[in-house]
């Protein structure tokens, strides 16, 4: 059975796990706690009263899709046609999407290793080959086409800032990278959920440098709107269509009241403070722990540090198990993000109030003193 391929998304069995716990201190999940733009919660409480609870159209309101394509003016000087946007339900939808657009049964995928751990389980979805690339301190845990060549490949999958590791791909790397795809048939999907959460340096959209690329991207992390629901992906003109079969299909359409609230999404003074808080809560703790548990790489963007555990265990599943029960500090295991490198590492999230980081600190810091 294909489900026998999948793994869990043991992030997902953490927050479930650290409820035992009344005092856990927040370190797994990927979600901001901030609220949202003040405009979302008041477009959601008015289509409320509007009654706005029919189907849209599979596409997505045509109002939505094209604020998101004045976004892409406004970010990137990019002129993208609201008419290859496609409004997903979050962006996992849109991953599964990108792959039945893109793969044929046994088609091969090439992905980071370490890299988000859902991309492999919807290869088995839709019955694909992943291949995995090692990324690591090397590298600067970022692929390029000398990492490719040789390896005959279908689709190559990126994020920009990764997860779990918050590097960014720069303009000449990202250039690089669509020209290889371009010259040797490879379909390229760009993951650029975490575009706005980028410090001190400029976020860069695959579409700068290739029409054909697909881009997802959505509405749950810069924005705060994880539990929306809410995406989007672009798809290369002559996929619109497939596109939407695909969406009329797996979906219908996107959750009608999610649309309405992201259209008062893009407030970009709020948003600039959204980005200023994750600043300073990764500055805090990229301070604190690189002295504890020495991280692989200063992240560029996104909210996650990736530390190297490796003086206390082989074993980040068991350690990050062991700092549950007897801390109460939630935290992701490596191994949840591939097999490279991970076994000795784990994520640290930068979600929480400085306070609450600071508190888990003092504990692991004494915990990790007093250990046999």
């Amino acid at each position: 059975m294909r489900y026998e391929r999948m793994t869990p998304f043991r992030v997902m069995d953490l927050v479930r796990q650290a409820q035992a716990y009344g005092d856990t201190i927040h370190f797994e999940v990927g979600q901001p706690d901030l609220p949202p733009p003040p405009g979302v919660k008041r477009a959601l409480g008015e289509a409320v009263e509007r009654e706005r609870f029919t189907y849209t159209e599979s596409m997505g309101l045509r109002e939505l899709r094209e604020r998101i394509a004045a976004h892409y003016r406004h970010d990137y000087g990019v002129e993208v046609d609201p008419a290859r946007i496609l409004i997903t339900p979050g962006t996992s939808n849109a991953f599964l999407v990108a792959y039945l657009l893109t793969l044929e049964a046994g088609g091969r995928l090439g992905l980071a290793d370490p890299s988000y751990p859902c991309y492999p389980n919807f290869a088995a979805m839709v019955d694909a080959e992943p291949r995995f690339f090692p990324v690591d301190r090397s590298n600067d845990y970022l692929l390029g086409p000398e990492d490719l060549e040789g390896t005959a490949l279908d689709v190559l999958h990126i994020s920009s800032p990764s997860n779990p590791t918050g590097t960014l791909y720069d303009a000449e790397a990202l250039k690089r990278l669509a020209d290889y795809c371009r010259e040797e048939g490879i379909a390229l999907i760009s993951d650029e959920l975490y575009h706005g959460l980028v410090y001190g340096k400029r976020a860069h959209t695959a579409l700068e440098f290739s029409d054909e690329a697909i881009v997802i991207n959505g509405f749950s992390k810069y924005f705060c709107m994880p539990g929306l629901r809410i995406g989007w992906m672009v798809v290369p003109e002559n996929l619109i269509r497939p596109a939407e079969i695909i969406a009329q299909n797996l979906f219908i359409s996107a959750p009608t009241l999610s649309q309405y609230a992201a259209l008062e999404a893009f407030d970009y003074d709020y948003l600039a403070e959204v980005r200023e808080t994750f600043r300073r809560r990764r500055d805090y703790l990229y301070e604190a722990l690189n002295p504890l548990l020495p991280v692989d790489a200063k992240p560029d963007g996104a909210f996650y540090l990736w530390c190297d555990v490796s003086a206390y265990t082989e074993d980040s599943t068991a350690f990050s198990r062991e700092l549950l029960e007897a801390i109460h500090i939630a935290v992701t295991p490596g191994i949840d993000f591939g097999r490279h490198g991970t076994a000795t590492k784990l994520r640290f999230a930068y979600t929480r109030k400085i306070d609450h980081m600071a508190e888990g600190v003092a504990r692991l810091e004494k915990y990790l003193k007093e250990r046999p």
